[in-house]
């Protein structure tokens, strides 16, 4: 029997309102957050960690859902995604990085980022060079490549169905969650503001110790500088999500990982410098020179501050910072104001032209491995004569250094 044509009307107007799910706002809401994670998890552990850098190993059930998931969730093709980001690495902060906000502007980056990652997948060149060895399956040439837009439309379509009117909204929200928070906050804030463990080459920062909107992605200054790590925080208090996602599919047998970032060892009571101790060195330089800007140029900048004449300590402003800066991102006033310091101690004199000299050591000698040793022994000789105590105190850790931890 047929229906009336208003008790038809009526069940259309009441599925346009709830759809088959009739859900309360908080479900709803609960819904969004937990799709735009799994997008956010994809995006992280899939094409970010176990594509891009290799520092992990998928089973093939993980692996083939987070593709299925981000051609539904975000339109986005592997080859190219991993390609650009690889590129972002190799050019970083020049103007062929595709999303610098150092040679773009921030605002460029973190409201028009999605934009930049399209302009940069038409770039033939960039994908050839930079998207090798990402799936090349049928699933991939035939659906997912071909056909990347219709993905996103089928989610909507399911979103309709589901929750009627309000799908369209809870899509837009899904759609924008990727481009907001990855191509935007994450490249653009990522590499213009925050903290940074380490001194990279490049201006990466973390943006929170606490990675749980982005899936650990806001440790991106620690990420930079250990770039095959598939664990992206370093220090106790920091939290990746997607570390944690991925100890899960390890505990499971869905992932391997690969690598992490080196850890420093020591080896108290070691007091002689030898090969083991160069590599170790060199393997942990960036921690290194984290602690040499925590146990020598911290305590000798309150040192000096103390002796420093009133109407010029203004300019020892963010002293600390400066004389651990990265030298390539210094700009000319930062210099002016180094230049000042300096001027006005003799021992932050000292300090500065050490740390520089220890990063120069492997910089120039790291390809042999005598010459590094040769010059850690002089470098840490010169700073044992210094008549500082704390570059002496950091001299002698240097030499406890080792690739090997301590026998239990």
């Amino acid at each position: 029997m047929l229906l009336p044509d208003w008790a038809v009307l009526n069940a259309a107007i009441e599925w346009l309102g709830h759809g088959l799910w009739n859900l309360s706002w908080w479900e709803i809401v609960l819904y969004t957050l937990v799709t735009t994670h799994i997008t956010i998890a994809a995006v992280t552990i899939f094409l970010h960690r176990a594509q891009a850098h290799r520092s992990l190993e998928l089973h093939a059930i993980p692996s083939h859902f987070l593709r299925l998931w981000l051609w539904l969730g975000t339109g986005m093709v592997t080859k190219e995604w991993v390609a650009i980001h690889r590129k972002h690495h190799a050019k970083c902060e020049t103007v062929d990085d595709p999303h610098s906000p150092q040679t773009r502007g921030l605002d460029v980056v973190m409201w028009r980022g999605a934009e930049l990652y399209r302009a940069e997948s038409k770039n033939t060149e960039t994908i050839q060079k930079f998207g090798h060895g990402t799936p090349d399956d049928w699933v991939e040439r035939n659906v997912y490549t071909r056909y990347s837009w219709q993905g996103v439309g089928l989610m909507l379509i399911l979103n309709l169905a589901l929750f009627g009117a309000v799908g369209m909204a809870e899509w837009a929200v899904q759609m924008l969650w990727i481009p907001f928070w990855a191509a935007g906050v994450v490249n653009g804030v990522g590499h213009y503001w925050g903290y940074r463990n380490f001194e990279a080459q490049d201006a990466s920062t973390n943006l929170s110790p606490w990675g749980i909107i982005v899936g650990g992605e806001e440790l991106h200054n620690n990420h930079h500088t250990y770039p095959n790590s598939a664990k992206l925080s370093v220090k106790k208090w920091e939290f990746d999500l997607g570390w944690a996602w991925i100890k899960v599919f390890s505990f499971l047998r869905l992932a391997k990982v690969q690598r992490v970032a080196p850890i420093a060892h020591r080896v108290e009571g070691k007091g002689s410098l030898d090969m083991d101790t160069a590599m170790a060195i060199l393997n942990n330089r960036f921690q290194i020179m984290a602690q040499y800007r925590k146990l020598v140029i911290g305590p000798l900048v309150k040192q000096e501050l103390k002796k420093v004449d009133h109407s010029v300590r203004h300019q020892f402003h963010r002293a600390k910072r400066l004389l651990s800066r990265e030298t390539s991102l210094l700009e000319d006033r930062h210099h002016l104001r180094i230049q000042s310091m300096l001027e006005h101690s003799h021992a932050l004199t000292v300090i500065y032209e050490k740390r520089l000299a220890l990063q120069q050591i492997w910089l120039k000698t790291s390809s042999n491995g005598h010459d590094m040793l040769a010059a850690i022994k002089e470098w840490v000789h010169e700073a044992e004569a210094s008549g500082i105590q704390s570059l002496r105190d950091f001299a002698h850790q240097l030499k406890t250094y080792s690739l090997r931890p301590t026998a239990a």
